[in-house]
């Protein structure tokens, strides 16, 4: 008899009593492989369940890879494989690789502090207005919960989103607006049409380099332009296009990922001048723009997407989960963005759009942000007392944002320290990897949202003093 202690009264639902129990045995090699577990109506009879109870109990054993069903001869379970963990490599070098860099980010263990993590903790969104509106969304007729959408995206969002564009003084009608999962979708399909193996792309320096992973991947050279507290250096931009011929150039404008920095008019005219005497193209990410309260200028709003795509998202405000962003674009553009986004990912989720829209849309949205701008103004004055405490100096002081660029006294490269933070289970971005060339740096990127807590001051004031 399998051995089994189901309680009706606990919060626990019975299928789960029966699906831990089995999987505990099974895992404690009490049961073994090709052992017949009982079957359906015997083993609901001995614990007075529902014989649907241990069907969906069964089913989902089968699903987790435990048992193995037989047709007309019942359940066994199934032969499980130990596969040994491979060694982990140099703490060294993990700490300045990328894509370790961003598993660490995600990495939703509650003892990890991300003190250097590119969005908001998941409490300062509005999870409750979320469930709100999926619950309302889901009762509607018309939520497509089982179809493709479109490949340009729900019309009703695109449309929503030409008036916020028109608010920041872009004009773009629905028809040149590509909804996206994300804005690492946009940036992805941008890339797959304009980037070519070999092709010579600008990005800033430093810069957001998860994007910098993608480019390298479709084979292009990377040049670095350097980064200023009023955008990027147009200077070294006009020296480096002296020899160098880019197809495009990645940027933000506002709330820059790493720096905190935004655009400057002068500069910004200034681009464009030089984007048209080369002929190159300009990628505006603006992931961040709903944490600015000011306006700030945009390439976009002063070329009115002629030689600038313009990309955004919804992931910083209202839901990463979610994957709603969206890339606005000249005519030819648009189309050429719109058949890779059909040939890579077929539509976005319309289910997702319409959720976005329901919440942009109910009137609650403008004060939702209000309220995380002035909560990130409080947690960047925290975030700069606490640097100045343990002694790092920065690059800019931030008027909002969730990014503070900061660099330890002493150090030519930050990489050490946050091989220290990662033992400690503390989560920091060194320079280096903003960097397109991975080159050596002091600097490290401090999300304002995590790092006043006092485990990060107690760690950089403890290790500064032994790196």
């Amino acid at each position: 008899m399998l051995a089994l202690s189901l309680d009706d009264d606990r919060a626990t639902p019975l299928v789960e009593q029966i699906v831990t129990a089995i999987r505990g045995q099974i895992d404690d090699r009490i049961l073994r492989s090709g052992m017949r577990l009982p079957p359906i109506r015997k083993l609901a009879e001995q614990h007075a369940v529902s014989r649907f109870t241990v069907v969906e109990a069964y089913d989902r054993l089968v699903a987790l890879g435990y048992l193995q069903a037989r047709r007309g001869s019942g359940f066994y379970v199934a032969q499980r494989r130990d596969y040994g963990e491979s060694a982990p490599a140099p703490e060294r070098d993990r700490a300045v690789d990328v894509a370790w860099l961003m598993r660490q980010a995600l990495d939703d263990s509650p003892d990890q502090i991300k003190a250097s993590a590119g969005w908001l903790p998941a409490d300062w969104l509005d999870e409750a207005g979320l469930r709100r509106h999926l619950r309302a969304l889901s009762r509607r007729k018309d939520a497509r919960l089982t179809g493709y959408g479109v490949p340009q995206g729900y019309l009703p969002l695109r449309r929503q989103l030409q008036v916020q564009l028109a608010e920041m003084g872009i004009g773009a009608g629905p028809e040149r607006i590509l909804l996206t999962e994300g804005a690492t979708q946009a940036l992805d399909i941008i890339a797959r049409h304009l980037v070519k193996p070999g092709d010579t792309v600008l990005v800033d320096d430093p810069g957001y380099f998860n994007f910098f992973g993608n480019l390298r991947l479709l084979g292009a050279k990377l040049v670095g332009v350097p980064r200023g507290i009023d955008g990027p250096d147009v200077a070294a931009l006009e020296a480096l296009l002296a020899h160098h011929q880019p197809r495009v150039f990645f940027t933000h404008s506002v709330l820059h990922n790493p720096t905190g920095s935004s655009l400057s008019p002068a500069v910004a005219f200034r681009i464009l001048q030089l984007a048209e005497k080369h002929d190159f193209l300009i990628i505006e990410d603006d992931t961040y723009a709903d944490l600015n309260p000011q306006t700030g200028t945009r390439l976009a709003n002063l070329d009115q997407l002629n030689r600038v795509v313009f990309v955004a998202t919804f992931s910083k405000t209202l839901s990463a989960s979610l994957r709603v962003g969206y890339l606005a674009a000249r005519p030819d553009l648009l189309a050429a963005f719109t058949d890779v986004k059909t040939l890579t990912a077929v539509s976005s989720s319309e289910f997702n759009e319409q959720l976005v829209y329901q919440m942009l849309t109910d009137g609650h949205y403008h004060k939702y942000v209000e309220r995380l701008q002035g909560r990130l103004a409080q947690a960047t004055e925290g975030t700069l007392r606490m640097l100045e405490r343990v002694g790092l100096a920065v690059f800019l002081e931030p008027k909002a944002g969730i990014f503070v660029w900061a660099r330890p006294p002493g150090l030519d490269d930050a990489g050490a320290l946050a091989t220290l933070a990662a033992r400690e289970r503390i989560m920091l971005a060194p320079g280096r990897v903003f960097s397109p060339q991975m080159q050596a740096s002091p600097w490290m990127r401090f999300n304002v949202a995590f790092a006043a807590a006092p485990a990060v001051e107690r760690f950089l004031g403890e290790a500064l003093e032994t790196v």
